[in-house]
Formats: structure tokens, C-alpha cells, sequence
């Protein structure tokens, strides 16, 4: 990964180009399972979509099931240290950041999974 994607339409556009957008929502479900949120995410899904998706699910377990979120950080490795520097008052563009976090790290899984495995 020589350039981080600053944006979840660049991680879904680099995802998709590197045949691996799959995987990463396959990963996405997977993490999500093992925080205990009940949602499957098509691979077929439009990445616009995906991402209202995301943000919507990250947004309510956030205010409904707060140690369901903390689990969910926990599942996907996201830094606790990366989640502190999003305090902000706007709760829209953190739930937008904390979407980013997760995908992002659930990205470099992927991409590291391809990158490095045997055949």
C-alpha cells in the first residue's frame, strides 16, 4: 500500500481496482459478527451505498450499544489512541471518521492478506 486513501471512496475505488472489494466487505462481516452486530453486507453493494450503510450502522451502535462499538474497535484492531484524537462536538463527522478508522484498518488487512499470502 504505497499511498494511504484518504477517503472511503478511495479506499472502495482502490479496493475495486486491486479485485479485492469483495474480500473487504467479507472481512467487514466477519469483524461485525464477532462484535456481535447483525448485518451482512452484499458484495454486490454500490460503494455510495456501502458507505451510507457503514455510517448508519456505526451511528447506531454508538448511541444504542456503546460496548458493542468498543467491541467492535476491539474485532478490527482500530487504535484507541487514533479514536481519541476524533473528539469532536459534531457527532456527524466523527461517526464519519470513526467509518473511516474501520474501514481503513480493515482495508489494510485485506491488502496485506493479498499482498503476503503463499500460494
Amino acid at each position: 500500500m504505497n499511498n494511504k486513501p484518504a477517503t472511503l471512496t478511495e479506499i472502495f475505488l482502490q479496493s475495486k481496482k486491486e479485485t479485492l472489494y469483495k474480500q473487504l466487505l467479507l472481512q467487514l462481516n466477519k469483524d461485525f459478527a464477532r462484535a456481535g452486530i447483525d448485518v451482512v453486507l452484499q458484495p454486490n453493494l454500490a460503494t455510495n451505498d456501502l458507505t451510507k450503510q457503514l455510517v448508519r450502522i456505526i451511528d447506531k451502535t454508538i448511541h444504542h450499544d456503546f460496548s458493542t462499538f468498543l467491541n467492535l474497535l476491539y474485532a478490527i484492531d482500530v487504535s484507541e489512541e487514533k479514536i481519541r484524537q476524533l473528539i469532536t462536538k459534531d457527532t456527524t463527522l466523527y461517526i464519519e471518521k470513526v467509518t473511516y478508522l474501520i474501514v481503513f484498518r480493515q482495508w489494510q488487512k485485506v491488502w496485506m492478506r493479498n499482498r503476503y499470502r503463499t500460494n
